[in-house]
């Protein structure tokens, strides 16, 4: 504990001063790659025993590229219809309770990203999508800011986050994707936030094996997206074994259909990580490399 507490304070007191986004249409180094990412509890912002923590924090050696602005969507933001942030400054939602008092000393100032979130809005419009809503007033829910503060910890670039709807499909969220396709041209990154299986009430003790319903779930998910049946995962609740075990409520797979979408159709998906905790929290992370053609 003495080295979490070290690691916040060390960092609240280096963190970047406030800064603001340049609204102005500056198109980033095209991007290939989308990515899935599983973030685990809140508590892996500042526990450095845990192998997730290592893979995230030292991401600048497996994607190197500056983005231009990070969209990032979130299982923990739900709506109805889709929903982006637009503000000038993000702020962290402490949405966690009962976690160690250390928690309480972090922020993650980011920069908003108004435009992004203007252009997002204009794709999902433009592809199909009838209603796109905005909330000009919240900040990163933990899906968002947990690994954001590992990957970017200098808080310097611009975020915008784009809620899913978990009462609507795989497919719906995979076209939500592909409409965002574009933005990758515009040197944005796109990055998925949820887990790669989510089940509260399985969790156990730390260093506990996987049970077998969640190392055959994580199986097909790896052989599915690592062979290309994309349209397995696309309806993955009715393909993967123990589906409702895995995922009770669909809301942390569905950044994965968005991410794999955004990368496009022939897209090639690699495991970036893979590790366990609590027994069935799988950290399984995923990235997606466009086709030279997409």
């Amino acid at each position: 504990m003495n080295k979490i507490l070290r690691f916040c304070f060390n960092w609240a007191d280096s963190r970047p001063s406030k800064k603001e986004e340049n609204n102005s249409n500056i198109m980033g180094s095209k991007l290939k790659e989308t990515f899935y990412i599983s973030h685990g509890s809140p508590t892996l912002a500042i526990d450095d025993s845990v192998p997730a923590w290592k893979f995230l924090s030292s991401w600048k050696e497996l994607f190197p590229p500056r983005p231009s602005s990070i969209l990032i969507i979130s299982g923990h933001w739900d709506t109805h219809v889709p929903t982006v942030n637009v503000v000038d400054q993000n702020h962290i939602i402490e949405d966690f309770y009962g976690f160690p008092q250390a928690m309480s000393t972090l922020k993650y100032p980011a920069p908003g990203a108004p435009h992004l979130a203007k252009r997002v809005k204009e794709l999902l419009i433009a592809s199909g999508f009838s209603r796109v809503d905005e909330d000009r007033k919240r900040g990163l829910d933990h899906g968002a800011w947990v690994p954001l503060m590992l990957m970017y910890p200098e808080a310097d670039i611009p975020v915008c986050q784009l809620s899913v709807s978990s009462k609507r499909s795989g497919i719906y969220h995979y076209n939500m994707g592909k409409a965002l396709a574009p933005l990758k041209d515009e040197g944005v990154l796109i990055i998925g936030s949820g887990n790669a299986t989510h089940n509260l009430r399985a969790m156990t003790y730390r260093n506990s094996p996987p049970p077998p319903w969640a190392t055959a779930f994580i199986s097909w998910l790896k052989s599915s997206l690592l062979d290309g049946r994309y349209e397995e995962i696309n309806q993955f609740e009715e393909n993967a074994p123990y589906a409702k075990v895995a995922h009770p409520w669909p809301d942390h797979f569905f950044p994965l259909n968005v991410a794999l979408g955004a990368a496009g159709e022939k897209a090639k998906a690699k495991l970036v990580h893979d590790s366990w905790d609590y027994g069935s929290v799988s950290y399984a992370s995923f990235g997606f490399t466009a086709a030279t053609n997409s």
